[in-house]
């Protein structure tokens, strides 16, 4: 069996999240097209990156990730660090021959997600964009449904992605909250999510319409290096840091095969943990998931007598989408840890068969033109037309 060596720039919680799915693959999906190795990991600082080491279960650790980039035993570059850095990395890990994935947002900008779309073009090394959701086995389910024709042709589309660990002001000023570091709020941060998925089971959006809100203008400083997102509260006298992005967002869509719909996206939901919800309806039936209750699809097809017509719940399980190497039974309990596990597999497996894997840089960029098309409508009132990515020239129309 063949090993590929990992090397992780950036120890926080996604480097959390991926370092388990390196862990678990071969547990899952046995036996693994390539058995995992985690090589090195990079961090801010030396102690930082010695810790992260040690908590993740890698060899080795540094304090410059050119050193992964330029160790020609490590294969794989995984990308978990703030948006700011992730051109810097990807491209250059490509230029060194390393296949790549990049947390999501690919980039802050349309243009930063230009470069790294061309250098992946560029490479014969596979990369990936970690849009996890869309690995969830019942968001897969809903794909398999729409593809199989058994709600039809998709008529309307609704999402959302409501959260509340940012609602309270005096939750910390997370990198995610400056412009410069993150590119965007909300847009780039939750809604690329929902996107992702728009896309997905949905097909291109053409065009939006759209507006944003800033409600919380400023926010205590961080007093540690790790990003502590909304658990630990500054007092009223603590410093403060300016917030230079939107906190919330909600669009209008068409799409291209005719369909339209809607999706919002916010930090500002009391009650909302990690509320992400799609409903797709189709000439034929009916399709609904709420994240927070991931085993369960819930569906509805017309050609259900009239008497038991509504939505029941498909609880998934063996029978669906990398079910058997899951859980037994249904409804033992999906975990966000899973998806992880589902898109390490995806990935090692493209790597093994040198073939590509979705979502990759192209969708990335893509999705990355959306998030742009929804910034220029919300500031300009206007519909706002989407370019679309010509995956076989590489050019935008």
């Amino acid at each position: 069996m063949r090993k590929i060596n990992v090397g992780l720039i950036g120890g926080g919680f996604m480097g959390k999240a991926h370092s388990l799915a390196y862990s678990a693959v071969p547990m899952f999906f046995w036996p693994t097209e390539l058995m995992p190795v985690k090589h090195t990991v990079a961090e801010f600082n030396d102690k930082m990156a010695e810790d992260a080491a040690a908590r993740f279960g890698f060899e080795n650790s540094t304090s410059d990730w050119n050193t992964i980039i330029n160790n020609p035993e490590i294969d794989l570059v995984d990308i978990a660090t703030p948006n700011n850095s992730h051109a810097q990395i990807a491209i250059a890990a490509l230029k060194a021959g390393k296949h790549v994935i990049c947390e999501k947002p690919l980039a802050r900008t349309v243009e930063e997600a230009a470069l790294m779309y061309e250098a992946a073009r560029n490479s014969d090394r596979v990369n990936m964009v970690a849009f996890n959701y869309r690995r969830t086995p019942a968001v897969a389910l809903a794909k398999r449904y729409i593809d199989e024709g058994a709600i039809g042709r998709v008529i309307n589309f609704r999402a959302t992605y409501l959260q509340d660990w940012s609602a309270d002001p005096k939750s910390p000023l997370s990198w995610r909250f400056q412009k410069d570091i993150a590119g965007s709020g909300a847009i780039g941060d939750i809604l690329t999510h929902v996107l992702d998925m728009a896309r997905y089971l949905a097909g291109e959006v053409t065009e939006v319409s759209a507006i944003t809100n800033h409600i919380i203008t400023e926010r205590p400083l961080q007093q540690s290096g790790a990003d502590s997102l909304g658990n630990s509260k500054g007092g009223s006298d603590a410093p403060k840091g300016k917030v230079d992005v939107e906190d919330e967002v909600l669009s209008l869509l068409k799409f291209a095969n005719g369909a339209i719909g809607s999706v919002e996206a916010t930090r500002n939901a009391w009650g909302r943990n990690n509320f992400i919800t799609l409903e797709i309806h189709g000439s034929e039936g009916s399709i609904a998931f709420n994240y927070e209750n991931r085993d369960q699809l819930e569906v509805c097809f017309k050609s259900d007598e009239g008497d038991r017509r509504g939505f029941r719940t498909v609880y998934t399980g063996p029978n669906h989408p990398n079910g058997e190497s899951l859980w037994p039974i249904p409804a033992l309990g999906i975990g966000y840890g899973e998806t992880k596990i589902i898109e390490a597999h995806d990935l090692f497996k493209a790597i093994a068969g040198q073939e590509p894997v979705r979502p990759d840089f192209g969708d990335g960029y893509q999705v990355a033109l959306i998030d742009d098309a929804i910034a220029r409508s919300a500031q300009t009132g206007q519909w706002t037309k989407v370019p679309q990515l010509n995956r076989e020239t590489g050019q935008i129309s």
